[in-house]
């Protein structure tokens, strides 16, 4: 008895396990591009005659020829592989035939192979032409009973033509199918000019070609797998948007990526939807048949297809990426190929069978000339051959008298004893010779493929030109020439104006500006947002959907956001929750909004808390956010960020209190501060004063500062009332506060041909000119700019910018009914 060590023998079996699942299981031959066990389906249904153009068979008749003569593994296995030759969605070009349920592009399962029957198609016929010319090498099955081939002499590329997929012990092989037209040219292209490039064969090789079609960008990832055998590329399954009768849109899913479940895309994009990631939509069903996949998403009116499409793209497997990674056995060794070794190997595969199989023609053909060369000689001697014939006793006797007096060979002398007496007339003597002739013919022929390069390459041409033409189909996949994840959203959204509101319970939303429409002072305004009790809004902007909606929360962190990112609705409608688009925490709320194009580096921010403090820092250093959020300004537990205002170098500002104090400043009196810093003292509060509001003056136009009061109270003054201070003091009275008034909500810098939109805490929303605003001394109460009803209170209010929107006539009764 032998002893060895464990650990030699752990090294030796898991050796002969590897290599037995890499070459006799999950990595595919180059030469063919199958896998055992589809190779052995396809000689089994071979040896049944179960061709292409004779009847069906059922599928549980070729599953147990497979397992019983050639595969020694479970049926199953065997079957999952016939079903998936036969799906047209797995293979570019179907090497089964089946008839009956062989499941479907959502993950149903095939039927029984009890049930479903199969055939070989006119494609998969081609893999085993001349199989019985020795053109390949036979070796035992697995208990030595019968002899199957290494390799299928196949005039098909397959293995880039329908792609694999395995995993194997160590590595694994992922090549994605191709279209059979470009593989050939590539091809030809090669045969032709064997020292050509990998880049001389893309052009005619342009790239994958998938069964369920879809967009394809390949890219570089593309290059580098056609010249390492390694690379990714993006799969995006093709969408579009369609118009219905009510004036809404759908998008239609009509292509999806390869490989993917139907049914478990739409069950993301509804889970999606159920969670509020994907917002605008309202109805979702699967219209597919057997025409083909038609997946269609009813969307809101006022939604943004663009950006939901976006969103599907983002968040579900419509848009996946596919790593190619081209691993294949060569002479029983595992491969990492490039593009021009996968179609070299093929067409050493095509030389070799053609060669072997020349060969044996030539030998079937030499044989039969040597026969018909001892016939011809017995024809032009028929009367002395049968005179041996008749003088000998017995066959052998006769074999031998001819094979000495006419030197035949004993294969000549037994045919001419074995020839019927209807070939000694004229009729037969002829077919003979040209027989004969016809046979030295193919003799030459045949020598000249097996001596003359070029008349091999010709042979070969010709085979791949003829496949070519009988079974290429045009591509289904299409290829991008540019990375769609390089494609901005952007620019297929209009850069309309728009409105954004924020509730105090922090609902969000944008509305197209020209909703609203202008109104005389007094009116009691249309109906706004329709929220619910004890909510109300409290910041209202008016924008334009290419801007920037920049957020600064309550704890002093700075969000950055699109404004078309910020779900559309209607005028009354409540919007979407911030926590839809912000990761706020519990207790954190939006403390204002700034909306621009650009951050500038000569532009700076300047931060105003509730207990005063002001801080200047350059807009540059807040241009890269986070999608979690920066900190923007460091402030004492106790106090609140309440306005954030851009301004410049040279800009003064205006702190205002509830109480009616300000302070006019210039803003070079605080220093420009790093972006986590917390700023120095803006104004000195008096006991149970707190900040309101802060202002930037500066701009040539706008000279008069507008307050509003909660009472809906309101007034212009002069900023040359206000005169200018230094920062830290305790200001000046802006606006007289009584409990008619109520206290200060805000100020803002407008001119007289500006426009203000007002909103009060009973939802209701007043678009007046300035101009209506009565232009009053700095300690004044100010006019009435809105109608309160009861424990009704101004809440928000903001400049409309320039809109083009014609002002209708609208008088007082009008807006009372």
């Amino acid at each position: 008895m032998a002893q060895i060590t464990i650990e030699e023998e752990l090294k030796k079996s898991y050796l002969e396990y590897s290599l037995s699942v890499i070459i006799g299981r999950a990595i595919p031959d180059v030469r063919d591009g199958l896998k055992p066990v589809h190779r052995r389906i396809l000689y089994a249904m071979h040896e049944l005659g179960n061709h292409y153009n004779r009847s069906y068979k059922k599928s549980a008749r070729i599953v147990g020829d497979v397992i019983g003569k050639y595969h020694p593994h479970g049926d199953s296995a065997v079957y999952d592989a016939l079903v998936r030759m036969a799906q047209g969605f797995s293979m570019r070009d179907p090497l089964v035939d089946g008839q009956g349920n062989f499941g479907s592009i959502d993950g149903d399962a095939a039927a029984a192979m009890r049930y479903t029957e199969s055939r070989m198609t006119r494609l998969s016929s081609e893999f085993l032409a001349d199989l019985e010319k020795n053109t390949v090498d036979f070796r035992d099955n697995y208990d030595n009973s019968l002899q199957e081939p290494t390799v299928l002499p196949t005039k098909v590329p397959n293995l880039l033509l329908n792609g694999t997929t395995g995993i194997a012990v160590g590595m694994a092989t992922n090549i994605p199918p191709h279209n059979l037209r470009e593989l050939l040219n590539g091809t030809l292209h090669l045969l032709d000019a064997p020292e050509c490039t990998i880049d001389d064969l893309m052009v005619h090789i342009k790239g994958p070609d998938f069964p369920t079609a879809a967009l394809c960008f390949g890219g570089k990832g593309l290059e580098e797998a056609y010249k390492t055998g390694r690379g990714s590329i993006k799969i995006r399954g093709v969408v579009a948007v369609e118009e219905l009768k009510n004036g809404r849109q759908s998008i239609v899913v009509s292509e999806i990526p390869y490989a993917l479940n139907k049914s478990s895309l739409v069950e993301k994009i509804a889970l999606l939807i159920g969670e509020g990631r994907i917002e605008g939509v309202s109805d979702l069903r699967d219209e597919s048949d057997r025409k083909g996949i038609r997946i269609v998403i009813d969307l809101k009116r006022g939604a943004i297809a663009d950006i939901i499409i976006n969103s599907l793209y983002k968040f579900t497997q419509l848009e996946t990426s596919f790593g190619i990674n081209m691993m294949a056995v060569s002479g029983n060794r595992p491969m990492l190929m490039n593009l021009k070794q996968v179609l070299s190997f093929f067409l050493e595969h095509r030389r070799e069978v053609i060669i072997r199989r020349t060969r044996f023609d030539l030998d079937k053909c030499e044989k039969r000339a040597h026969i018909l060369e001892g016939l011809r000689i017995a024809l032009d001697n028929i009367d002395e051959v049968v005179k041996i014939i008749r003088a000998s006793s017995n066959g052998d006797e006769a074999r031998l008298g001819l094979m000495a007096r006419f030197e035949f060979s004993k294969v000549q002398a037994q045919a001419i004893l074995d020839m019927r007496l209807q070939r000694l007339t004229n009729l037969e003597h002829e077919k003979i010779l040209e027989e004969y002739a016809e046979i030295l013919k193919k003799i030459e022929y045949f020598k000249s493929i097996l001596e003359n390069e070029e008349v091999l390459k010709s042979v070969i041409r010709d085979e791949l030109t003829e496949i070519k033409e009988n079974y290429s189909t045009p591509r289904k996949t299409v290829l991008l020439d540019q990375n769609p994840n390089d494609i901005d959203i952007e620019d297929l959204i209009p850069d309309d104006d728009a409105v954004i509101t924020l509730s105090r319970r922090g609902y969000i939303k944008r509305t197209p500006l020209s909703n609203y429409h202008q109104q005389k002072r007094g009116g009691k305004g249309i109906a706004g947002v329709q929220t619910k009790d004890g909510d109300f809004i409290h910041t209202f902007l008016t924008t334009s959907n290419h801007q920037y909606l920049v957020l600064f929360t309550s704890k002093g962190k700075m969000f950055k956001i699109k404004v078309h990112q910020v779900p559309e609705a209607s005028r009354i409608a409540r919007g979407a929750h911030i926590a839809n688009l912000l990761p706020l925490e519990k207790d954190e709320t939006i403390a204002t909004a700034l909306t621009m194009r650009e951050f500038e580096e000569d532009r700076f921010f300047l931060f105003v808390t509730k207990k005063g403090m002001i801080k200047r820092s350059s807009i540059a250093l807040y241009r890269n956010c986070r999608q979690s959020g920066i900190r923007a300004v460091a402030m004492k537990e106790d106090d609140v960020l309440i306005t954030v205002k851009q301004v410049s170098a040279d800009s003064e500002a205006i702190l205002v209190t509830k109480n009616g104090t300000s302070i006019r400043f210039s803003c070079q009196d605080a220093r420009s501060m790093g972006r986590v810093a917390s700023g120095v003292k803006g104004i000195a509060l008096r006991p149970k004063d707190e900040v309101v509001s802060g202002v930037v003056t500066g701009d040539e136009e706008r000279t008069q500062l507008l307050t509003i009061s909660e009472g809906g109270y309101g007034k212009r003054t002069k900023i040359e009332q206000h005169r200018l201070q230094t920062r830290g003091g305790k200001g000046i009275i802006s606006m007289r506060v009584t409990t008619k008034t109520g206290k200060v909500l805000g100020s803002i810098m407008v001119s007289a041909d500006d426009e203000v939109v007002l909103l009060t805490s009973g939802n209701k929303i007043i678009r007046l000119g300035v101009k209506d605003v009565s232009l009053v001394g700095r300690a004044t109460q100010g006019v009435r700019l809105v109608k309160m009803a009861d424990n009704d209170n101004a809440v928000g209010f903001d400049l409309v910018m320039d809109d083009g929107i014609e002002v209708p006539e609208i008088d007082e009764s009008e807006t009372e009914s």
